[in-house]
């Protein structure tokens, strides 16, 4: 398995020293956050997109995925919601990147079969946008749909190769389910991991990796039982935790403990 971690654990910080922390650090790749307060977003001019991409390559470093908002599952009109997947797709496409994360933000107050057939409906029409680009679209297990077994009801309908699944192990944990249950349903559809560690139900501040009581090892043990040998993705969750420790100077440590975790696996 390859290794990446996510800008929201740098908020802000420059392209060119995410990339110095990459290669100090042995990460494969970096999960871009897509937020107009971040260097890379929608909004960047294709120059801009063309030099982040150059910079990318000279550093030889993958750009993941691209993590956008858009929320597939929400209540409302489908064309905001598809224009903005496809301006996801669009800025992935011209970074390099193999896919782009969308969340669920189904109204639980809804059936949750009417948000389902809302989520699948829009994801089903930018599946064709998805595969002219050459990028994977990828619901993240999260919000209204946090486990496995719920983005599957979604997943399922949808059945197209450029919608799959991105498994976040905070929120499978958080809904009771085992890594086993959930990598039996996403597997088909996995796109990659992002692991992270925190120190209860309660304080989801971030913590690193292996000082919490997410089953990081049993999500490893997993999915190396299934086969799989995609990317694990480390998203420190600093900018919603300002007072968390910086991430920096933890990325050597927690590149060692997956590293760990991968050879106890094999």
């Amino acid at each position: 398995m390859k290794l990446a971690f996510s800008t929201l654990g740098v908020p802000g910080l420059p392209v060119p020293e995410v990339l110095a922390l990459a290669a100090a650090h042995g990460y494969d790749g970096v999960e871009l956050r897509a937020h107009p307060e971040e260097p890379v977003h929608p909004g960047l001019s294709p120059a801009r997109r063309a030099e982040t991409a150059a910079q990318f390559a000279a550093a030889g470093v993958e750009v993941l995925a691209v993590a956008g908002y858009a929320r597939v599952a929400a209540p409302g009109d489908d064309a905001p919601v598809l224009e903005e997947i496809r301006g996801l797709l669009r800025l992935a496409h011209d970074l390099g990147a193999g896919a782009v994360r969308v969340f669920p933000g189904a109204d639980t107050a809804l059936p949750p079969e009417e948000s389902d057939a809302v989520a699948a409906r829009r994801l089903g029409a930018a599946a064709e946008d998805a595969a002219a680009l050459g990028v994977r679209i990828l619901l993240e297990t999260h919000d209204s749909h946090r486990t496995g077994a719920d983005a599957i009801r979604v997943l399922g309908p949808v059945g197209h190769r450029q919608v799959g699944a991105l498994w976040d192990v905070m929120h499978t944990w958080l809904g009771g389910e085992q890594p086993s249950q959930t990598c039996a349903a996403l597997a088909p559809h996995l796109g990659y991991v992002q692991v992270k560690d925190i120190a209860s139900a309660e304080d989801t501040t971030p913590l690193p990796l292996g000082a919490g009581v997410l089953p990081l090892a049993g999500c490893v043990a997993a999915l190396a039982g299934a086969g799989w040998d995609g990317w694990l993705c480390w998203e420190y969750e600093k900018r919603w935790y300002e007072a968390a420790a910086p991430l920096p100077g933890l990325l050597g440590p927690g590149r060692e403990y997956l590293d760990r975790l991968l050879s106890a696996s094999a």
